[in-house]
């Protein structure tokens, strides 16, 4: 089905031209609204995992496209089933097909990122999993059209800065779960954003941004919340009843970034989906049809995005022994019944904070309790396994702490150079 296909999509120039005309954006919310969300039980998990490249032996320097290109090509099969991406700025994204469970797919993963290391360790260079580079300025090595016509969409809507570093810059774990019966959607789309500010104050990875503390523990949730939030804020207000048609309108709404002419033409005007669709504004010389409105789907990037399946893309990348713990927390939560109820007791006081979770954490007593209660919900349920990682994931929520804490506790002691040298020598 179409998780399959898209989990494992390369993200390269499109073509996208138009395709059947759009009779209106009634036609258009008509489109989005019977595609959104498949109806069919949950249960299966894909996971995807990005982390910057760096050459240990100079940390500054940002290794290129050519450069990278060369250790992908000599990549062997993957026995996970990943397909590998680059992202704008050089980070290496690891997409995994979707399996029967969290376990299936933490075990794929892991084994696709050892192979992935290890290929890059004989290249000289580290993969580092942080939710933001600490060290070098943003610069976008990416020669694909998409990403150059996104820099020019950007800097034409004053946030130039903030589009640069989400493109070059951040780094994520993102979980792709089922969308569940439709019976349960309502709720199911309104937990997976509730738990989005407990989630991310747990899982701050990213006090740092081109060599400077920004203040925040996750600089890469900061970032976001700089862009446009009609294109990455979040989708659902907490009495959101009718998930595929509050995607429909947030779509809708959503300012259009490119359009193919056959080439990507970035959109320097503020011009709603549905501007477009109606014909009160024509762009690339004709009225939007449906490839425009698929493209303009994977332009928008809220923290929980329908796509058949449901994209959660608010966890900041971290390291090994963590990332498995925070994707079968986070998929117990949503899939297993008696702690999903649980859980959405518990983070509704915290439901909308998504900037004092990103700037301070689990310093936050509501955000810190929250946190409290979703952990002891997994934290027996984790196989022998993740054991080692969950032990250290429920000691830090109980502590206080994230991953946050221990990256600005090092680069006090040590300095950013030396601890990105460290992270990148790891697998050498």
């Amino acid at each position: 089905m179409g998780f399959a296909a898209a989990t494992q999509l390369c993200r390269g120039d499109e073509t996208c031209l138009g395709g059947p005309e759009l009779s209106g954006a009634a036609d258009a919310a008509d489109y989005i609204t019977q595609r959104c969300l498949t109806d069919a039980p949950h249960g299966r998990v894909g996971l995807e995992i990005e982390a910057h490249c760096f050459d240990p032996t100079d940390p500054h320097r940002r290794p290129g496209w050519a450069e990278i290109g060369d250790v992908l090509q000599s990549l062997p099969a993957l026995p996970g089933g990943s397909v590998v991406t680059v992202e704008p700025g050089g980070a290496v994204e690891l997409s995994g097909p979707p399996l029967t469970d969290a376990l299936a797919a933490i075990d794929a993963m892991a084994a696709d990122q050892a192979v992935l290391r290890a290929a890059f360790a004989e290249a000289g260079l580290g993969l580092v999993q942080l939710g933001a580079d600490p060290l070098r300025p943003t610069e976008r090595i990416n020669p694909g059209e998409r990403y150059a016509a996104m820099e020019q969409f950007f800097a034409a809507s004053h946030t130039g800065s903030a589009g640069a570093a989400m493109m070059t810059a951040t780094a994520s774990v993102q979980l792709n779960l089922d969308a569940g019966t439709r019976s349960g959607w309502a709720d199911r789309v309104r937990l997976a954003h509730a738990l989005g500010p407990t989630m991310v104050a747990i899982a701050a990875n990213s006090p740092l941004l081109a060599g400077e503390f920004s203040g925040w523990r996750s600089t890469r949730q900061r970032v976001w919340s700089r862009l446009d939030s009609a294109r990455c804020g979040p989708v659902l207000g907490l009495d959101g009843t009718d998930p595929a048609t509050d995607w429909a309108r947030y779509a809708l709404k959503a300012p259009v970034m490119l359009v193919h002419t056959p080439e990507a033409i970035p959109v320097s005007r503020y011009v709603p989906f549905a501007d477009w669709a109606d014909g009160r504004v024509r762009l690339g010389d004709r009225r939007a049809g449906t490839k425009d409105l698929d493209y303009h789907l994977t332009t928008l990037f809220p923290p929980v995005r329908p796509r058949g399946w449901l994209e959660i893309r608010y966890l900041d990348s971290v390291d090994d022994t963590l990332w498995p713990a925070l994707v079968f927390t986070l998929a117990t939560l949503l899939d297993d019944p008696v702690a999903a109820d649980s859980a959405a007791d518990a983070v509704a006081p915290v439901a909308t904070a998504w900037d004092v979770a990103a700037r301070i954490g689990l310093a936050d007593p509501r955000l810190h309790a929250a946190a409290g209660r979703c952990v002891e919900l997994v934290g027996d349920r984790a196989p022998a396994s993740l054991r080692d990682g969950m032990d250290r994931l429920v000691g830090m929520v109980e502590r206080g702490r994230c991953p946050a804490d221990d990256v600005t506790d090092e680069v006090t002691r040590s300095g950013a150079t030396a601890m990105v040298t460290r992270l990148a020598r790891r697998q050498l």
